[in-house]
């Protein structure tokens, strides 16, 4: 059975009814990230096991994602000329979740720093 978007995005608001539209597109960007033949979204069981797995690196990408935005927020007031090795550590920590959340859109290997 071939998954259309539409198709996805039906049974994504079945999972999830008080999803708004951009959520639902997001979803099915994400769902269909995460497998490598969207086929096997036909499975609803599959779908739901999916579904939980996306929501949870998600959640996970979202909450190292506001960490970094505050701790950059602070690198912000330091001149960039004295950073520590730490702060460096902070930069370069910004980058790595940069990459895990691009690597859920984008479906490919997050960078490895």
């Amino acid at each position: 059975m071939n998954v259309s978007c539409q198709d996805l995005a039906e049974r994504i608001q079945t999972l999830q009814p008080s999803a708004n539209v951009k959520d639902v597109a997001r979803l099915c960007l994400l769902l269909s990230n995460s497998v490598k033949d969207t086929e096997h979204l036909a499975d609803d069981q599959l779908l739901t096991t999916v579904w939980k797995e996306v929501g949870l690196k998600l959640q996970a990408a979202t909450d190292q994602h506001a960490a970094m935005t505050a701790e950059l927020d602070e690198l912000s007031t330091s001149d960039p000329r004295s950073f520590s090795p730490d702060q460096i550590w902070v930069l370069i920590r910004a980058i790595k979740v940069q990459s895990q959340i691009l690597q859920l859109y984008v479906g490919q290997p997050a960078l490895n720093v």
